[in-house]
Order: structure tokens, then C-alpha cells, then sequence
């Protein structure tokens, strides 16, 4: 077994290369671990660690020998960029001097699966030193070192899946499989008409149910881009699918083979409780370090230092699904499973952008920490934003989310009052008393303070009275409706036409209630400070 460190620049190129990334120029036998991941910005003043891995994102072709001189001066050990790469002598010389690798993202692959990735095995050592745990003579917990074991024993390029058919690692050699499996690992998910076609032939269900390998012959799924038999085999962990293991080879499943595959499914089901544990625990550290933050304290600061925005402008997201009806405000935001997997889709969609970004669900919202600066005029609120909108647009209505942005802190208070505001701006989202996905305060004011003076006025007991009170009393007689006239007709501004649209009735049916409501309650309509008191009433004091 290789003994190099499990996040080095090397092991990088040789469990994501092949289907993600190919080396241009320079060496990547560098000693030691990456130091970090850093998305280079050319509006941003770079603040990069030792040994970091630098992600060239739209670099010019023209700057892209400055960027690797710059890059070498501060002690990176890799520059990531968009391929095809022209390797041309001033470029080659470049690397020469910054003794460093420089690396073709390929086509197809997003910036946002690489950092994923990337983050990934950088993490695989954040629990306690690699050496001194290992299952079946490989690193706890290191599903892709167990996947290029398992290809070698069979001889196959192989992914490990999760029962989601989201691909957690891969080996080697895929290049060698067809079309449909560098699809797959591109996106890291089988696509969704091969898992249709999967399930409509039986193949999970027969995957699930048995304990030995089976076999998907590439004439059942009648798709060009599938040239190789699949072998797969569940991986199980007592009675619970934990998720399974595909091979991508020919031949015959000899009992060899067969016998091969089972031991490995124990194998990687070990390997899958380890990772599994080891993300609960970061979560919880994770939580527990970002609810200390926010909260302020004694211990705020270690926290926010320890998560690494110590010192540097943080600006608070507060995230929630929006309620179909303001009743139901409270429960949609609690449902852990929805809004856990919102905030580590949050946490990947930042991640690309803003690498030291925390995100955790606290008190049934996932709070995002996020270090932005102000560029080009731009104010670390309004990049926040629209940072949000794009992960809003990617959720689409499979999760509608909306997100409060607050205001941007430099210092324990100064996140603790982002918090806030972020929470009092989500409250406004939340409840659907703003038709938008994303907002700040400015854009919330005035809805956020009647939702605050609704608060108050419950705390004290406090109802509708005079004119407001007589047509609400005479309403619930009657079934007459004509409370409901009036807020149609105030919201309207007296737009008679206008209300009678927003209520579905002619203009002279609006006439008439108008009049029928003045007879009722002694309001008089055309005294401007009785429309504005009946109009406070009705928002703030009128069941809702």
C-alpha cells in the first residue's frame, strides 16, 4: 500500500484523473498534504494557505502565465484550469519556475463537482490521523482507495453508489468502461433515464432482495452509450441497504468473481459506517461551532476562529422552505429531512464560490456564514444575494427555499446582529408576505415591522374595535364578506375596478357592499385617517 498523504497533490490526479482531470505540465510529486482549496478571483486580494490547490476559474489564456508565477510565489502546489490547455513556451517556462502542477479541468465536469470532490477527500483526515485506523489494511473510512482495490481484484473500473444512485467514489480506469459510466462520473449520479430504465427492468429490486452479484445485460437498456455488461452487488449492513457496488467489465461472473464481489460489499459496508459516522460527527461539530457564532458569548469568538472567519466580513443567510400557508410557517421550516439536504446543497453551491463558507441547521433554519467583500461597488450584501438567487434557481420547485440576507459583521456582534436581521428578513419570506425567493431588510422593512407590530399587539391581547370590530361581528352573523370588501378595496387604494377584479365580483356588486359596509359599521370611507385606521386594523389586529 502507498503511504503518501491521503489528500496530496498526487493522490488528487490519481483518483480523479482519467474522467476529470489530466496533467498539462509541471510535476505533481509534491511532499505533504494540500493545505487548502482557493478559487482564484482577480477582483479579490488572494489570501491563500501553504500548499494550497488554486482552481483558475475563467482564465484567459493570456494571464494564465502571470496567474502561475503567482500562484508558485505563494506556495501552490496546483493550478486547476479549463482544458484543452495550450502549452506554449512562455507558458511552460512559468511552471518551470513555480515548481508546481498546472492541471486541465475537462470538458464537461463543472467547477462545482470538482470542488465538491476535492473537498471531500480533504476531508477524509479531519477525524484523528489516518495511520492509525484502517479496515481491511486501507484507511478508514477512504471509499476511494476501497473502490480502486475492489477494480484491481476484478479487474473492472467500478463505482461505490449510495441507494440514491449518487455516486460516492470511483476507481480508476473508467476511460476504459463506455459513454454512459463518464456520464456517471462526470455527475457523479447514474442520469436519470438509465436509473428509470434500471428500475422498470426490475434491476433494483432484484439488487436489493438478493445477497449475491447480478448481472445488466447492455441489450436490455437498448442505449448506445452502454457497451459493457454491469455487475452489481448491494451493499448491506445487517438488514439496512447502505448502497451498492457496479462493475463495468466482460466476461462470464465466474464463482471467483462472484465470491470476489462479496467480500468486497463487506468490506465497503464498513468503509460506508465509518464515513457515515465521521459526517455525523462533523456535523455536529459543525452545528455546534455555527450555533455558538451566532448566538454571541463567550465562546463566539473560538468559534467563528475556529471555523476560520475570525477577522474577516461575514455575512449572515438564514434559509427555510417557504410555507404554503402562513399556518403552517413553523412546520414546513422544522421538517429536518428537507431542510437538511437544502443546507448541504447550500453548502456544495457555496463552496465553489466562497470555500470557507459554515453552514448548519440551527433552531429549524440552516444559517449560512458567509465571507464576502465588497468589489467594483458591489456591497457584500448585494454578492450574497446573488449568491442565493443562483441557489435558489438550481433548487427550482423541488424545494422552494427562500433566504434572508443580513447585514455583513466584522466581529462577534456584528454576526450576531446579521442573524438577526437575516431571521427577521426570513419571517417576512417564510409567512409569503413578500412574493420573492431572496431579500434584505431594505426590501422587507415595512412588512417586518407589521409583522412585528402583530406580534405585540397579541402579546398585550389586543383586538379590533369601533367601525372594524361592528363589520367584523357582522360578518361572522352573516357570512357576509364584507371585511373582506374592504381590505380588497383599501389594497386597491379605491380602485373600485381593481378590487372588484381581485375579488371575482362586477364593479356594481363592489358598490354596493361598500355601501352596505359603511351602513354596517358607521365607517366613513372618504375620511382619510378612518381608511388608515381601518386598514392598521385589518392587517395587525384582524384574524388572519
Amino acid at each position: 500500500m502507498s503511504q503518501r498523504p491521503r489528500a496530496s497533490l498526487g493522490r488528487v490526479l490519481d483518483d480523479l484523473g482519467d474522467s476529470l482531470l489530466e496533467l498539462v505540465a509541471g510535476d505533481p510529486a509534491h511532499d505533504g498534504e494540500i493545505g487548502g482549496i482557493v478559487i482564484h478571483d482577480p477582483d479579490d486580494e488572494p489570501v491563500q494557505p501553504p500548499a494550497a490547490l488554486v482552481l483558475g476559474v475563467g482564465v484567459a489564456a493570456t494571464a494564465l502565465p502571470e496567474l502561475v508565477r503567482d500562484v508558485g510565489r505563494r506556495g501552490g502546489v496546483g493550478l486547476i484550469v479549463r482544458a484543452p490547455v495550450v502549452l506554449t513556451p512562455r507558458l511552460e517556462a512559468a511552471v518551470r519556475d513555480a515548481r508546481l502542477a498546472l492541471i486541465g479541468l475537462r470538458r464537461g465536469a463543472t467547477w462545482a463537482q470538482l470542488t465538491a470532490l476535492l473537498r471531500s477527500l480533504l476531508a477524509e483526515g479531519d477525524l484523528g490521523p489516518a495511520e492509525a485506523e484502517s479496515i481491511g489494511g486501507l484507511p478508514s473510512g477512504d471509499l476511494f482507495a476501497v473502490a480502486n482495490a475492489v477494480g484491481a481484484l476484478l479487474d473492472a473500473p467500478v463505482t461505490i453508489e449510495d441507494r440514491s444512485s449518487r455516486v460516492l467514489a470511483f476507481s480508476g480506469r473508467q476511460d476504459e468502461a463506455d459513454p454512459s459510466r463518464v456520464e456517471t462520473i462526470i455527475g457523479r449520479q447514474v442520469p436519470e433515464r438509465y436509473a428509470k430504465m434500471l428500475t422498470d427492468l426490475g434491476v433494483f429490486r432484484e439488487l436489493y432482495r438478493e445477497h449475491r452479484p447480478v448481472v445488466v445485460n447492455p441489450a436490455d437498456l437498448g442505449a448506445d452509450s452502454v457497451s459493457k455488461q454491469r455487475v452489481a452487488i448491494a451493499v448491506r449492513a445487517g438488514d439496512e441497504v447502505l448502497g451498492s457496488i457496479w462493475a463495468a467489465m466482460d466476461g462470464e461472473v465466474t464463482p471467483e468473481r462472484s465470491a470476489a464481489l462479496q467480500d468486497a460489499a463487506k468490506l465497503v459496508a464498513l468503509h460506508m459506517l465509518r464515513v457515515r459516522a465521521g459526517a455525523d460527527v462533523q456535523r455536529r461539530l459543525r452545528t455546534d461551532l455555527v450555533s455558538t457564532a451566532l448566538e454571541g458569548g463567550v465562546g463566539a469568538r473560538d468559534a467563528l476562529s475556529r471555523l476560520g472567519l475570525a477577522g474577516k466580513q461575514v455575512v449572515v443567510l438564514a434559509v427555510a422552505l417557504r410555507a404554503e400557508h402562513p399556518a403552517d410557517a413553523e412546520q414546513v421550516a422544522g421538517g429536518t429531512g428537507d431542510l437538511e439536504r437544502a443546507a448541504d446543497a447550500l453548502s456544495v453551491h457555496l463552496s465553489s464560490s466562497v470555500p470557507s463558507s459554515a453552514v448548519a441547521v440551527v433552531g429549524g433554519i440552516a444559517y449560512a456564514l458567509l465571507p464576502v467583500t465588497a468589489t467594483h461597488g458591489s456591497e457584500p450584501e448585494e454578492r450574497a444575494a446573488r449568491l442565493a438567487e443562483e441557489f435558489c434557481e438550481r433548487l427550482g420547485a423541488r424545494l422552494p427555499m427562500v433566504v434572508g440576507i443580513g447585514g455583513a459583521g466584522t466581529d462577534v456582534s456584528g454576526v450576531t446582529e446579521s442573524r438577526a436581521t437575516a431571521t427577521r428578513v426570513l419571517r417576512v419570506l417564510r409567512d409569503g408576505h413578500a412574493h420573492r425567493r431572496v431579500a434584505r431588510l431594505p426590501d422587507v422593512h415595512t412588512q417586518s415591522l407589521l409583522l412585528e407590530l402583530r406580534d405585540l399587539a397579541a402579546a398585550r391581547g389586543e383586538k379590533p374595535v369601533g367601525p372594524i370590530a361592528r363589520l367584523l361581528e357582522y360578518d361572522e352573523r352573516n357570512d357576509s364578506g364584507l371585511a373582506e370588501t374592504l381590505e380588497a378595496w383599501l389594497d386597491a387604494l379605491g380602485d373600485v375596478r381593481a378590487a372588484a377584479a381581485a375579488l371575482f365580483i362586477h364593479p356594481n356588486t363592489l358598490r354596493y357592499r361598500l355601501r352596505r359596509l359603511e351602513e354596517v359599521s358607521g365607517l366613513d370611507l372618504a375620511d382619510p385617517e378612518q381608511r388608515f385606521a381601518a386598514m392598521l386594523q385589518l392587517r395587525i389586529l384582524a384574524p388572519r
